[in-house]
């Protein structure tokens, strides 16, 4: 049976116009990126005018660059500690405002205030946070206060724990997100499979387990994949709180891209770094659709 009463002609002549602004934005944009980092190109003079260096962008980012391989490290850090970390959380959070609280809406909304802050505003903030006890720096004095004075740290100028300390404000910062994708998940559960559930002792965190957590794969699929692209684009945050200081300790991917191709003029080995974070992405995101659409299949 045909639901809509339009041809196919008409049907493409709505799409095509929004296929077109998608691929101009977002294909386009990739595929410049991947043909220029065959040059040597400062950006400025015109590409024709650039030298033709094949792979030699490639082969110096993944043999000769001392910075890339530690930003690739710290770019996966920072996705494993979101999804490893932040979607449990939420989610924990999530199951505990829908089920023990009578304003969950607002609960939610609260905690997705951070994720419609400023940038700017938060760096700011937490910079403000983490000071020196002797500049106002809340952690600092909390600890000092409370006897751990050898727990304190210069948070955001200590290589060893500077990419940390920014890894917790991301946490922070979109906890909310992930916490309103899944408790809109939870909410869209019809309560009688729960009452069924319960009548055949099925109470509580057991019924999480068995009803609540297969139902809710598919979105928590969605937050994973939101989870790690949003993690590999990660460059504001660090811009503002360290600006990949001290000496490269919270360069990430997107963070070194940026410096290659506006501080030091590389726009070529720039967009080269810039296309194996892309291509970094796909791979992953294809890689997590496989494993959930085996779940998906398990408990469906």
């Amino acid at each position: 049976m045909k639901v809509l009463k339009v041809s196919n002609w008409t049907i493409a002549a709505f799409v095509l116009p929004c296929l077109i602004i998608y691929i101009g934005l977002v294909f386009v944009p990739i595929g410049v990126s991947a043909y220029t980092s065959l040059f040597q190109w400062n950006g400025i003079v015109p590409l024709g005018m650039a030298k033709y260096i094949g792979f030699d962008n490639y082969h110096r980012m993944f043999t000769g660059d001392s910075v890339f391989w530690p930003a690739v490290r710290r770019t996966f850090l920072l996705a494993g500690f979101s999804m490893l970390i932040q979607l449990p959380l939420a989610l924990l959070v999530a199951i505990l405002i829908g089920r023990y609280t009578r304003k969950a809406n607002f609960l939610v909304s609260s905690y997705f205030l951070p994720v419609i802050l400023s940038v700017v505003v938060i760096g700011q903030l937490w910079k403000t946070i983490y000071n020196p006890a002797s500049q106002g720096g809340m952690i600092n004095q909390i600890l000092d206060k409370v006897g751990l004075h050898s727990w304190t740290h210069n948070w955001l100028t200590d290589p060893k724990v500077a990419i940390y300390a920014v890894i917790v404000v991301g946490l922070w910062q979109y906890l909310g997100y992930h916490l309103l994708i899944q408790f809109t998940g939870i909410q869209n559960i019809p309560a009688d499979i729960y009452e069924a559930a319960k009548i055949d002792g099925a109470d509580g965190f057991k019924a999480d387990r068995y009803i609540t957590l297969p139902m809710i794969v598919p979105i928590f699929k969605i937050s994973f994949v939101l989870s790690f692209i949003g993690s590999l684009q990660s460059f504001d945050l660090i811009m503002v709180m360290t600006g990949g200081g001290p000496a490269h300790a919270t360069d990430v991917v997107a963070m070194h891209m940026y410096n290659m191709s506006f501080l030091s003029q590389k726009y070529g080995y720039g967009s080269a770094v810039g296309t194996f974070l892309v291509a970094m992405c796909l791979i992953v995101t294809v890689l997590i659709n496989f494993i959930f659409n085996r779940l998906e299949k398990r408990y469906s």
